[in-house]
């Protein structure tokens, strides 16, 4: 997988605050290794800000860094924790100013990230 030029695993809430807390200071620097550190069944928000060449009806080679919301919502997570984030996901966005949200259900959706982009490798 390629490199990235900045993006971290951002956010986790505190269910007894609930807060939206920074889980860790780590920046991740691909995407496998912040795939390896996504939890199994608990959701997390990731800001990504992602270099990519930008592909429209024909390549226009722009480079673009967009910058957006991922918001992680493994399907064997409780219930409890699937209303606690989504009633929480648009104040992430709106606070967080990210142009687009793309929410993701395995780790693995990490590897069509630029796809949903609109990028090229």
């Amino acid at each position: 997988m390629r490199k990235l030029t900045g993006f971290r695993k951002l956010d986790q809430i505190d269910k007894h605050t609930l807060e939206i807390a920074q889980v860790d200071d780590e920046v991740y620097t691909n995407m496998q290794e912040l795939a390896d550190e996504l939890p199994d069944h608990s959701p997390r928000y990731v800001l990504l800000s992602y270099p990519l060449t930008l592909v429209e009806s024909a390549p226009s080679g722009r480079l673009s860094v967009p910058y957006v919301l991922l918001y992680y919502l493994p399907v064997t997570c409780n219930a409890e924790l699937r209303m606690l984030y989504a009633g929480a996901k648009e104040l992430m966005r709106n606070t967080a100013e990210t142009g687009k949200v793309i929410e993701m259900a395995e780790a693995e959706d990490l590897e069509q990230i630029e796809e949903k982009l609109g990028g090229q490798q």
